[in-house]
């Protein structure tokens, strides 16, 4: 017998109980609901009300058809009139995010942290930052979350740590220290040594050079000198994020150790940060040199031997058995920027489907041309996603905090970004929505919130910016406070000195605005979300492409072989398409709108020559 908790239960017997309201007298209905209530609560035993609800719709675990919703801490909601988002803020909007149809939230690093990387250098798992609240905080988000249907992933950081956490101070205090090797720690080479270049030797220290040509991400070599070992560290990104050494098996003991502490507080998974980076080759060989040089100086070169090696899909495997020993469907989702969908599939644990349950499937939105929708290599990406991964459920990504929105990339390359970034923003969530993958969205995207870049070095706080500009402006512009209303601070904050400027499309571009317009982007973001939780094509059906040929029409087919298909058309240009929409794999039946965004369509009822206009969707019903 399948138990589930008891507020599903509530739900399940409010939404009968409307449909049984003409055929039992009011007294007799109110008796109905107490017995069934009651029978509710003796099935919700103290075990599963102290786990995460699990599978919901047809016996699926609840990520297969989730909307999860990235939030970045310091930028969703200030409560305590600092200018800095925190944990009580997005406890706050917890009314909003269910009402936006989202599943689940990821809650970008919160941890303790000297915020070099704002939070992506952690200097203590196991805590929560001043700036963001307490513990205490951290379970009442939890706790509400569940009240209202939203369950809490965190973004665990298990490449690096900060140079501020104790285990590297350790680590780098003695070479004799039992933490030293918990790091990746190297002599270096001589100067002398022949083939050193000239940029190597830029980071001399006491005769000795990196002993290759690894770049970090964020400029300059990869490799640090510390005077009390007379070693270098190795870290992939900022100095100040050194990275662990994941051949020591103490190092995933420490870790796994610090995932079960917020696993036994009830989050709901995992969202894990660069983590195909945390193998190096052990030889050091150096990385394929592209020719010319970054934003920062440095010879552009591969990174073969520092990203994607064979090792971490054990780590992978055996992450994902400790994490599936909790009760509640948890979840790992990675952060996997992967250069073809055969290398994303070994993510998922190929046909065993052992490891990851959602890596990010980065080839859909950040890969390609951004200055144009394509049709093309829409169609393309989103079958192999279906093909190609041996059954694991695709999460697809446009947005997140490390990237200008997609309303600017795809948007800025339109014939009038003015007007057509909006129309492009409703025709990429409408994609989102509608194709059948689990959806991943960023705060903002919601209401159509665009990047902001500064335009003055000495106003950038994300160090890449301030040492690459102008070249590399950094990453403020996405990471802008949530606009919430018109008023003062876009009601983010009490504090006119917010941690990033407010920009200045707040006046329009808000929650409190949009939710009083008719077809604005979050009334259309609202529909496509629960459109796709109620209608079982879009919820659970395959896909067949239509029109496969049209370079300008992304259209598709949804089905699960019995009752209603669905039918969903995208215009990717700034013209008028028309298109027919009958093949052989559309049955014939009565066409019926579902949604659109494009009032000329709201009364089509049939298949042939529907005329879309510009950067407009439009999803029917075949009965």
């Amino acid at each position: 017998m399948s138990f589930r908790p008891a507020h599903v239960l509530r739900t399940h017997i409010s939404r009968r109980l409307a449909s049984l309201r003409t055929m039992y007298r009011p007294a007799s209905l109110t008796t109905l609901f107490a017995a069934l209530l009651f029978a509710a609560t003796l099935f919700s035993g103290t075990a599963i009300a102290q786990s995460l609800p699990g599978s919901t719709i047809a016996g699926a675990p609840w990520w297969q058809h989730a909307v999860v919703y990235e939030i970045y801490p310091r930028s969703f909601q200030d409560t305590n009139g600092d200018g800095i988002g925190d944990l009580n803020g997005i406890t706050s909007r917890l009314d909003y995010l269910q009402h936006l149809g989202v599943d689940a939230i990821w809650i970008a690093p919160m941890y303790p942290s000297p915020q070099v990387d704002f939070g992506y250098d952690i200097s203590n798992y196991e805590a929560v930052d001043p700036q963001y609240g307490t513990l205490a905080d951290m379970d009442r988000l939890i706790a509400e979350g569940k009240k209202h249907h939203v369950r809490i992933l965190l973004d665990m950081v298990l490449n690096h740590t900060s140079d501020k956490a104790q285990w590297f101070i350790d680590s780098a205090s003695s070479r004799t220290n039992p933490k030293h090797n918990w790091y990746v720690w190297n002599d270096g080479i001589s100067a002398d040594t022949p083939g050193v270049s000239a940029w190597q030797k830029r980071f001399e220290h006491e005769g000795k050079v990196p002993p290759n040509n690894w770049v970090s991400g964020f400029g300059g070599s990869a490799w640090q000198w510390v005077p009390a070992v007379h070693q270098f560290y190795y870290h992939e990104f900022y100095k100040q994020q050194p990275d662990l050494n994941w051949r020591n098996p103490e190092v995933e003991k420490a870790c796994f150790a610090a995932m079960r502490f917020w696993l036994d507080r009830g989050v709901a998974g995992f969202r894990l940060d660069a983590i195909p980076t945390l193998f190096e080759d052990p030889k050091l060989h150096n990385n394929p040199e592209l020719g010319g040089t970054n934003a920062y100086g440095d010879p552009r070169v591969g990174d073969t031997y520092t990203s994607n090696l064979p090792e971490v899909h054990g780590v992978i495997r055996r992450m994902r058995a400790m994490v599936s020993s909790y009760p509640g469907d948890r979840v790992l989702i990675g952060e996997t920027y992967l250069p073809n969908t055969a290398e994303l599939d070994k993510w998922y644990g190929g046909a065993a489907q052992n490891e990851l349950q959602l890596p990010m499937d980065m080839l859909l939105g950040f890969h390609g041309d951004h200055d144009k929708l394509d049709a093309d290599s829409f169609r393309k990406h989103i079958m192999e996603a279906e093909t190609q991964v041996h059954g694991g459920r695709p999460l697809f990504v446009f947005d997140n905090h490390d990237n200008v929105r997609a309303i600017n990339r795809y948007g800025d390359g339109t014939p009038n970004p003015a007007v057509d970034r909006p129309l492009v923003n409703k025709v990429l969530d409408a994609v989102l929505f509608t194709v059948p993958a689990t959806a991943l969205t960023y705060y903002g995207e919601d209401i159509g919130m665009v990047t902001t870049t500064p335009t003055r070095r000495e106003d950038v706080k994300d160090p890449i910016g301030i040492t690459g500009w102008p070249k590399e402006k950094g990453r403020d512009g996405e990471r802008t406070p949530m606009q919430w209303t018109p008023g003062p601070q876009a009601g983010f904050s009490t504090n006119p000195h917010t941690w990033l400027p407010i920009p200045p499309s707040y006046k329009t571009v808000n929650v409190e605005v949009e939710s009083k317009e008719a077809h604005s982007q979050l009334e259309w973001f609202e529909k496509l979300t629960a459109l796709r939780r109620d209608n079982p094509a879009l919820r659970d059906g395959g896909i067949t492409m239509l029109d496969p040929t049209n370079p300008s029409v992304l259209s598709y087919l949804r089905s699960t072989g019995s009752g209603a298909v669905t039918v969903v058309a995208h215009n990717f240009t700034a013209q008028p398409q028309t298109v027919s929409l009958t093949s052989a794999a559309v049955p014939h039946g009565a066409v019926h709108t579902l949604l659109t965004d494009a009032p000329s369509l709201e009364s089509t009822t049939s298949l042939t020559h529907i005329t879309l206009p510009p950067y407009s969707s439009w999803i029917g019903s075949v009965k």
